[in-house]
């Protein structure tokens, strides 16, 4: 089979019909990023609780990195329209470079906040980083109507099931003090230096992105008649992006060390297989929002996954805790790929890539608050709080969506 069969039929595979293959780039390096992200969200706490740090310290780095995401989106949204997307882009990769030798090499807590604050450090499940916005703004350049539900669901499903490969590399520091003369400490170390080799990789491919591709290098102008529909949308995301907050992949992991003392290794086991199941349900989004509609799958699938969050806080062992945990990532995702498609959907195409700022800005502010405040009350002993305060916001969210939105079409013609 030659080269050039192999690469359409890689391209067939993941890029939707009627896709512009430009788009395929953006594919792979979310695919490298998730795996980053999916190691690095499990190791953190045990990273910093080896720093000789305690639980506020996991939650007030979760914070100041997810502070320093909304301030980089706030300047995309004012700013990004002066340069190329792909020169953004190469700079966010860049960053990323920075962001993991900096964390491999210092063990003070202020210089560590400084780099959360200006790095790409992702402490969560989903994509918060500089990142996000640029990417979503060409992926809704490259596709429209059912093909662009499909292009964010196959973004957000490769970012699901890299992250899952990547939680599995958590286990690779015991592995490698195990055999070799390293301590733990040094070997956790050792892959925030992936992290970085990964953004070098990452901007090599961001060179490859096509300079203009539909025109998306033209200048975007401010949000304008859709300025109240996005405000809406920003201001319930917040609500969802706060509950979320509460319970960021390197809070659950710290939650699941301390009520039932799981390692780093099984916690990085459990997380490949939610990505797993995560990255099955984003799969199943754009189908199933084809038949019942973009806002129903995303209220509809997010309300059962929160019930399975609540009755997990009360469990009293770990094999149904866990199993709970399996279920709500089962359908918690669902909302990702169609919450994106829904913003670009009912925005001119002009206005999209400042709506998707406008949208990711609110958002990454509420979830940085979160972060500090679960790690308080993990440090207090009251270990169920941030899994119920979670599911029960995440709850109200959902209802008041469903509420506000029932009767907005998007530009596909179902809601």
């Amino acid at each position: 089979m030659t080269e050039g069969v192999l690469k359409a039929r890689l391209i067939a595979l993941l890029l939707p019909e009627g896709v512009e293959q430009g788009a395929l780039i953006l594919l792979v390096a979310r695919g490298l990023r998730g795996m980053c992200d999916g190691f690095i969200a499990v190791l953190l706490p045990g990273y910093l609780l080896a720093l000789g740090f305690g639980q506020l310290t996991v939650g007030l780095i979760s914070t100041t990195t997810l502070f320093g995401s909304a301030l980089a989106t706030i300047l995309v949204g004012l700013y990004g329209n002066r340069f190329a997307p792909r020169g953004l882009l190469r700079f966010a990769a860049a960053l990323m470079m920075a962001t993991g030798f900096a964390f491999a090499g210092l063990s003070s807590l202020w210089p560590l906040l400084i780099v959360a604050f200006i790095g790409t450090l992702n402490p969560s499940s989903g994509d918060v980083s500089l990142f996000l916005p640029i990417e979503h703004a060409r992926l809704a350049e490259s596709a429209a109507g059912d093909a662009r539900t499909a292009l964010f669901a196959r973004y957000s499903l490769v970012g699901a099931l890299s992250a899952a490969l990547g939680a599995l590399a958590a286990a690779f520091p015991d592995a490698i003090a195990a055999h070799s003369s390293l301590s733990a400490l040094a070997a956790m170390r050792v892959m925030f230096i992936v992290y970085a080799v990964s953004g070098s990789a990452i901007w090599a491919l961001y060179r490859h992105l096509p300079t203009r591709q539909s025109g998306i290098d033209a200048p975007h102008v401010p949000l304008g008649p859709s300025r109240g529909i996005v405000t809406r949308l920003a201001l319930l995301f917040s609500v969802d992006a706060f509950a979320g907050g509460l319970l960021v992949n390197s809070l659950l992991t710290l939650w699941l060390i301390q009520r039932f003392g799981l390692s780093l290794g099984a916690a990085g086991q459990f997380f490949f297989w939610a990505g797993l199941l995560s990255a099955g349900s984003q799969l199943a989004a754009a189908p199933l929002s084809r038949r019942i509609g973009l806002l129903n799958t995303m209220v509809f699938t997010h309300i059962p996954s929160s019930v399975c969050l609540i009755a997990a806080a009360f469990s009293p062992s770990l094999t149904l805790t866990l199993t709970l945990l399996l279920m709500r990532s089962a359908l918690s995702q669902m909302d990702v790929p169609t919450r994106s498609a829904y913003v670009m959907s009912v925005v001119t195409p002009a206005e999209r890539p400042a709506a998707a700022s406008f949208t990711a800005v609110p958002r990454s502010l509420a979830a940085a608050l979160a972060p500090t405040l679960s790690g308080a009350l993990l440090g207090l002993g009251w270990l169920g709080a941030p899994l119920v305060a979670c599911g029960v916001l995440k709850i109200a969210y959902d209802l008041s969506l469903l509420a506000a939105f029932r009767h907005i079409k998007p530009d596909g013609g179902s809601s």
